[in-house]
């Protein structure tokens, strides 16, 4: 029962790869898509309730999310029709979320993923806004996203490089003050 969380994030993991392979407009895509956003809001909840927090659990946890992104990101961008500049907002976001990691390896010589209540809303808020603005054709769930992620990108700069987080050396995971 102990293993479950880990078990979960290379599921995840392994899930994402699969996505590669599926359609984005079949059954196949969506149900695994389904399957990973719900096992990403468990393995974390999992862990800390069975007592099961490791430190190789929260990098599986922390690489699978990463997969599960970059994958979704081949198989989505594609049919995503956006106006050039919300794909230049997404590239902004995506700046600063690597300038985040610059300074962290700088200040802490290591990356740090922070689980802060906006980046924890901004993957929700992603996880179902992709079906939904498919679904519906609609920008309006993405610009919501941006917004959220573009909070959560400046807020989790600040923290790194106010250094107002705290290492926790044992696990390895970035803990807010």
């Amino acid at each position: 029962m102990r293993q479950l969380p880990n078990t979960l994030s290379a599921l995840r993991l392994l899930g994402a790869i699969v996505l590669l392979f599926c359609d984005v407009k079949g059954i196949a895509f969506w149900s695994v898509y389904l399957f990973c956003g719900i096992s990403d809001m468990l393995d974390g909840f999992l862990a800390r309730k069975l007592n099961a927090a490791t430190p190789f659990g929260a990098v599986l946890d922390s690489v699978a999310d990463l997969c599960f992104v970059v994958c979704c990101c081949c198989k989505l961008i594609p049919v995503l029709e956006f106006p050039l500049w919300m794909w230049i907002w997404c590239g902004m976001i995506a700046i600063i979320k690597l300038m985040n990691q610059a300074f962290a390896l700088v200040l802490f010589k290591r990356c740090i993923f922070l689980h802060s209540i906006a980046n924890k809303a901004t993957g929700l808020l992603l996880f179902v806004g992709i079906p939904l603005a498919l679904f519906i054709e609609s920008i309006i769930p993405f610009i919501i996203v941006a917004i959220i992620a573009t909070f959560a990108a400046i807020q989790e700069g600040h923290l790194i490089r106010t250094k107002k987080i705290q290492i926790d050396v044992t696990f390895c995971l970035p803990n807010l003050l």
